[in-house]
This record gives structure tokens, C-alpha cells and sequence, in this order.
């Protein structure tokens, strides 16, 4: 998935509109380094479609909108979250990023439940078959 990519995805994770997020990212006044002006609402739009390639100084801009570090953008396990892909989905992350608060005990419990539920799943998917 492609920086642009994520960006809409989070754009629309967070439901908020591309238009606000054009807005508040307007807003903060992300002056370019090459042009040392502020990029244009239609300028945020073609970086948003890919028409245009993101420049990389609007990035710490763009998460502080996003409201995520700016390294989410660009790792690799944000994908489309679906019915078929629920563990790249925004809750699925937050476990993830809190499991190393929970006490081993805890852990456990989550594993076995999981298990419990994975058997579940299977057995179902071959009564179908």
C-alpha cells in the first residue's frame, strides 16, 4: 500500500471527510521547503489521488491531522480492513499495541479464548463443506 494510500485509509478510518482533512491540515500552515508556500487545497487533493507525489516535509503535518505517529504511514501492516482482513483493521492494531501492558495471566486467558474461537470457526467452515 502506497503512503497516499494509507493516508485515505485513515482518512476514512477516522470518519472524517477528505474535505476537513484538507481543511485541518490547511490549517496547521505546512510551508513547503522548495517553495516556502503553504501547498494549495487543490495541491493536498492531487497528493491525496496520487496525481501529485507527496512531499515528505508534509508528513509530521499530516499525522498530527491523522492524529497517529508518523511512522504509521508508512508501515507495512496498514492494510484494508474487511470482513477477510480484520487483523490489519484499527481495533485489531490497538490490541496489538496494548498486549504489552496486560500481565501474563491475561495473556493467556486472550490465547486460549482465541483458540476456543479459531476451533469454533473451523468446525463451522467444515459443516459447511
Amino acid at each position: 500500500m502506497e503512503v497516499f494510500e494509507k493516508i485515505n485509509y485513515l482518512i476514512e478510518e477516522k470518519k472524517i471527510t477528505k474535505r476537513k482533512f484538507v481543511n485541518d491540515l490547511l490549517a496547521l500552515e505546512p510551508k513547503l521547503k522548495t517553495t516556502g508556500e503553504i501547498p494549495s487545497e487543490q495541491t493536498i487533493y492531487r497528493y491525496l489521488n496520487a496525481q501529485r507525489e507527496l512531499k515528505i516535509e508534509l508528513i509530521p503535518y499530516i499525522a498530527e491531522v491523522l492524529e497517529v505517529d508518523e511512522q504509521e504511514l508508512f508501515r507495512f501492516d496498514i492494510e484494508y480492513a474487511t470482513a477477510y482482513n480484520i487483523r490489519y483493521s484499527k481495533d485489531a492494531r490497538e490490541i496489538l499495541e496494548l498486549l504489552q501492558f496486560a500481565p501474563k495471566n491475561m495473556i493467556e486467558h486472550i490465547r486460549t479464548t482465541l483458540i476456543e474461537y479459531k476451533k469454533s470457526y473451523e468446525d463451522g467452515v467444515k459443516k459447511i463443506r
